[in-house]
């Protein structure tokens, strides 16, 4: 019964080397908050521009279809 505790033990412990430490994920999770801030406040600012450029593409053919 000991082998056995000291076979999940030993096998185990190699495992929390892949989890970061919580300063480690602390800072993560904070990059990706800004990343995703940005990220939204361009996609806020672009979609307008875009609407814009496109309505201004496609009216003058709507308008020469009606016609």
């Amino acid at each position: 019964m000991i082998q056995l505790f000291f076979t999940v033990a030993f096998s185990a412990a190699p495992l929390t080397l892949y989890i970061p430490p919580i300063r480690s994920l602390n800072l993560f999770v904070e990059t990706v908050e800004l990343l995703l801030r940005d990220a939204v406040s361009h996609a806020l600012s672009v979609y307008p521009r875009l609407r814009l450029a496109f309505s201004r593409f496609v009216s003058p053919h709507l308008s020469a279809a009606r016609r």
